[in-house]
């Protein structure tokens, strides 16, 4: 410590350095931070896929749609015709009356 400044005065500026020497400390402390969750994030996002296993994907998906319509087209038939084959039971059973 000087002896020509005053006390005050030298604990301002240790105070100071002290406090910049902080403020660079946690600025490092966060960028490494920010580093180190850029990697973590990078092995436990999604990995990209490749092209043959999107169209892959997406085959799988148009046959499934494809399915489910014709069940459900294959449903609507079967009730027209059940409906059908009942209202002509009906009518053979008025037509022996």
């Amino acid at each position: 410590m000087d002896d020509e400044k005053p006390i005050t005065e030298q604990a301002m500026d240790t105070i100071t350095s002290a406090v910049d020497a902080t403020k660079d400390a946690a600025v490092n402390a966060v960028k490494q931070v920010r580093k180190a969750a850029k990697k973590v994030a990078k092995k436990v996002g999604p990995k990209k896929t490749s092209k043959s296993k999107k169209k892959a994907k997406k085959a799988k998906t148009a046959s499934k749609k494809a399915a489910k319509k014709t069940v459900k087209k294959a449903g609507k038939k079967s009730a027209k015709k059940a409906a059908k084959k009942a209202v002509k039971k009906k009518k053979a059973k008025k037509a022996k009356r």
